[in-house]
């Protein structure tokens, strides 16, 4: 494998001395490039993530086209719940179906943990190609969704506001929950090992929907299994977890054996940095929505946004994921007033 030429990200996750914070966005593969949308009107989505040419295509175009720090992998969280024997569909616009809930013991029962990471071989393909196409150019990130956030869409068999169904499925049958719970980290774990061993220079968690969650029913079904994913991929490659709007977590999650931390919109800098104690990577937390503000808006409210994280610790992402009708020259202004920053 060839030498990394930009190791910033892995430098400041290590918590080392940077002269400015490396800079990526959530899925800043996809949606919002022009080459991403014509590859789109071309293949359906599935397709475009289990062929690992065209994965590796997607992951690099924001690489060379915005001049982010690091590569992520274009893949989709949904993954899992596919190789645990769960149909996902995704219609264009309107978000992904699981025509197939899980609903009871025996739905938990069939859920099937072995063999599941080799049946996402296509992303570990898709790696592999990625990360020699990459030839150390940046260092290259793989990822998962968090086990409740999984959950969420396996129970509720779709996107939605509140994730009743899936919260009502925790309170009312909490073992089952559980047993559920554990056989998609099983599942993730495996993965993101198998993601390590393909190439990928670290990984991140995402739990879009833990926010959904009460402090005290974050810790019985989200942490534990944050924690669990943490501490069996620490020793491989560093993990970010990203559990967003949980932001009441940060003094517990900063002393996992995590390397960073991503947070949102929806607490200062100062108080996210207060919270986690000082000593653990912090990455976030631009609001997706301010990069649709005119650029200059967005260069000083970038410079404002590292002034108050500080250099060392620190990556420079969005809050959330790129929206769609983000102007590719504004995401890159957003990526350039980063890369431009001299504290």
């Amino acid at each position: 494998m060839s030498e990394l030429k930009n190791d910033l990200l892995l430098r400041a996750l290590r918590g080392e001395e940077v002269n400015r914070p490396p800079v990526w966005m959530m899925r800043q593969a996809g949606r919002y490039l022009p080459d991403y949308i014509k590859l789109r009107e071309k293949y359906d989505f599935f397709t475009r993530v289990e062929t690992p040419e065209l994965a590796c295509e997607i992951t690099l175009q924001p690489v060379d086209q915005v001049g982010v720090d690091a590569a992520i992998l274009f893949s989709d969280i949904l993954v899992i719940p596919q190789a645990l024997g769960l149909q996902v569909l995704l219609e264009e616009g309107k978000g992904p179906i699981l025509p197939r809930t899980v609903q009871t013991a025996a739905d938990v029962d069939a859920l099937t943990v072995d063999g599941a990471a080799e049946r996402l071989h296509y992303v570990t393909d898709a790696l592999k190609l990625t990360k020699k196409e990459l030839n150390g150019r940046v260092p290259l990130i793989g990822f998962a969704g968090a086990p409740w956030t999984l959950l969420c869409y396996m129970v509720e068999g779709k996107g939605s506001k509140t994730f009743d169904k899936a919260k009502q499925f925790c309170f009312t049958q909490p073992e089952l929950a559980h047993k559920m719970l554990q056989k998609i980290t099983d599942a993730t774990i495996s993965y993101l090992k198998a993601q390590v061993a393909a190439g990928a220079d670290l990984v991140q968690v995402f739990d879009s929907w833990s926010g959904m969650l009460s402090p005290a029913d974050f810790k019985i079904f989200a942490q534990p299994y944050l924690l669990q994913i943490a501490d069996a991929l620490s020793g491989d490659a560093p993990v970010i977890l990203f559990p967003k709007g949980s932001w009441y977590a940060l003094p517990e999650l900063s002393k996992s054996s995590a390397a960073g931390l991503g947070i949102d919109w929806s607490l200062t800098p100062e108080l996210a940095r207060q919270m986690s104690g000082g000593k653990i990577t912090l990455q976030g937390n631009f609001d997706p929505s301010k990069l649709l503000a005119p650029i200059p808006q967005i260069q000083r409210e970038v410079r404002e946004m590292i002034d108050a994280f500080g250099t060392q610790y620190y990556i420079a992402n969005l809050g959330h994921g790129i929206l769609p009708n983000i102007p590719v020259d504004h995401a890159k202004a957003f990526v350039e007033a980063v890369k431009s920053y001299n504290s």
